[in-house]
């Protein structure tokens, strides 16, 4: 956004939340960290172990849970920075992005890591 101001480029970020979408398809991403996980190495493979995938994957399921569904949230604020005389700088689209994601952005990296 900085970057492209003194170009006369006036950029608004959009940060939406969890939603679902065909990107966030639990079933389709399961999918494919399955297929990618095969065509590892077993060095890697050792790394990691399986049980991190299956976590991973248990993690994902259960999040998916709170996904919203409403994807007028996300066009809504697109709509607002594309059509406003004055567009805000930041929009946050859905709930967890207002409740978490917002006020985790103002914390210190090491903090907002740990979260």
């Amino acid at each position: 956004r900085l970057e492209m101001r003194r170009f006369g480029v006036k950029v608004c970020v959009i940060e939406p939340g969890y939603f679902n979408t065909m990107i966030t398809n639990v079933e389709s991403l399961e999918k494919n960290f399955y297929s990618c996980w095969e065509k590892l190495p077993e060095e890697i493979k050792t790394s990691y172990g399986e049980s991190y995938l299956k976590q991973f994957v248990k993690m994902l399921k259960l999040l998916q849970k709170s996904y919203n569904s409403d994807l007028s949230l996300v066009t809504n604020c697109m709509e607002h920075a594309l059509t406003s005389v004055h567009p805000r700088k930041r929009y946050s689209a859905g709930w967890d992005a207002k409740l978490l994601y917002l006020p985790v952005s103002y914390l210190p990296s090491a903090l907002s890591d740990a979260l």
